[in-house]
C-alpha cells in the first residue's frame, strides 16, 4: 500500500482509508462480526486510517466502540479518526441533528471517545460540522488544549470553507478538511488552492458516490427501511437513470485498463492532488480489495479527459436532501 501525507504537520497515512460509517448507520444493519471482519481485513491489506464518528449509529459511541475492538491489536500501527460537535439527543421531530462545539462539550466529547475506542490518545479530532453558535477561534483552541495535554495529536474540520479554514488555522494548524469528494460531486475543488496555501490535506467520504459509482446501484425505493439511498436525489427518478448511464460509461473505460469503475473513480480522485486520500467504506472483503486496488492505477492524461467527457460537472442530483446541505463560509 502506498503511504501519503495529509498536510504539512506529518500525517501519514495510507493512500486509501477506511469509512467506518456505514458500518453502524445509514445503509442497512449489519452484524458485528461482519464488521470486525471487514475492519481487520483492512489492516492486513494495508489500510492504516480508520475514519469513524461519535453520532454514527445515534450518538451511541457505537461505531467508535466497534472501531476500537477490531484495531485493538495493532493499535499503534493506524491513524484513527473521529469526529465532535453533533447532538444526536435533539429530538428528531424538533431539530434532526443539532450542532454543539462548545469548548466543554469537545473536552466532554474527547474523553468519550477515547473511552469508546479504548485508547490514550486520539490522532484526528475532527469538529463533525461547523457549529455558527461557537467562534471557530474557540473550537481550535480547544483542540490546541487537547493536542497539549497529549489527547489529541491533529485537528481536523469537516465541511468547513475558506474563511473558517483560515480563522481555525490560525489558532491551530489544521492538518485536514474532510469532505465529500468523488466524480459526482465536485464542489470542494473550489477549496483546493486555499488548502494548498495553507498545507491543509483533504480527506474524501463518500468517494463512490455512496456506492452509487460501483454499477451496483438500484433505484430509490429498493433499499431496506432507513436506507439513505431511498431519499437521497441521486437515486431519484431521473436523476437515478442519467447517473446510471454515466457509470455505465465509465465502467467501459475502466474495463478496456483492466479496472472496475470503483477502482477508475478512486484512481481518478488520487490523481487530484498528492495530499488527497479517499475513505470508501465497505461490509465486503471483496469489495474491499477492489477498492483498494484503485491505488495501483496508473490514468494516462488521455483518461483523465475521457472521464471528463462522462462527467464534466459531476453526477446528477445534490448530495444532501434540501435543509442537509452544509453551507461553507
Amino acid at each position: 500500500m502506498q503511504h501519503r501525507t495529509l498536510g504539512s504537520q506529518g500525517l501519514e497515512v495510507s493512500a486509501i482509508g477506511y469509512g467506518a460509517m456505514g458500518l453502524t448507520m445509514a445503509y442497512g444493519p449489519t452484524d458485528e462480526g461482519t464488521a470486525l471482519a471487514a475492519l481487520r481485513r483492512a489492516h492486513d491489506l494495508g489500510v492504516t486510517l480508520f475514519d469513524t464518528a461519535e453520532m454514527y449509529g445515534g450518538g451511541t459511541g457505537a461505531n467508535e466502540a466497534l472501531v476500537g475492538r477490531a484495531v485493538k491489536g495493532f493499535r499503534d500501527d493506524v491513524v484513527l479518526a473521529t469526529k465532535f460537535g453533533v447532538d444526536m439527543s435533539v429530538p428528531a421531530e424538533r431539530m434532526g441533528r443539532a450542532l454543539d462545539s462548545r469548548p466543554d462539550t469537545i473536552r466532554r466529547a474527547a474523553d468519550t471517545s477515547l473511552r469508546h475506542l479504548g485508547v490514550d490518545h486520539i490522532d484526528v479530532l475532527y469538529q463533525h460540522r461547523v457549529d455558527p453558535a461557537v467562534p471557530v477561534e474557540e473550537v481550535a483552541g480547544t483542540v490546541k488544549e487537547l493536542i497539549d495535554a497529549g489527547k489529541v495529536r491533529y485537528f481536523g474540520l469537516s465541511e468547513a470553507g475558506p474563511e473558517t479554514l483560515r480563522r481555525a488555522h490560525a489558532v491551530q494548524p489544521v492538518s485536514v478538511l474532510q469532505t465529500e469528494y468523488s466524480l459526482f460531486e465536485r464542489d470542494v475543488e473550489q477549496l483546493l488552492p486555499v488548502l494548498d496555501e495553507l498545507g491543509i490535506g483533504l480527506v474524501a467520504y463518500s468517494p463512490l458516490g455512496r456506492g452509487f459509482i460501483t454499477g451496483t446501484a438500484a433505484p430509490a425505493g429498493r433499499y431496506p427501511v432507513g436506507d439513505l439511498r431511498n431519499t437521497d436525489p441521486r437515486w431519484q427518478p431521473g436523476n437515478f437513470e442519467r447517473n446510471a448511464e454515466s457509470v455505465c460509461r465509465l465502467a467501459a473505460l475502466a474495463a478496456a485498463k483492466g479496472a472496475t469503475v470503483a477502482q477508475l473513480a478512486l484512481a481518478w480522485l488520487l490523481s487530484r492532488g498528492e495530499h488527497l486520500v479517499p475513505i470508501p467504506g465497505t461490509r465486503d472483503p471483496r469489495r474491499l480489495e477492489e477498492n483498494l486496488g484503485g491505488a495501483d492505477l496508473v490514468l494516462t492524461g488521455a483518461d483523465l479527459a475521457a472521464v471528463d467527457e462522462i462527467l464534466p460537472r459531476g453526477g446528477y442530483g445534490a448530495r444532501y436532501t434540501e435543509g442537509h446541505l452544509p453551507t461553507w463560509i
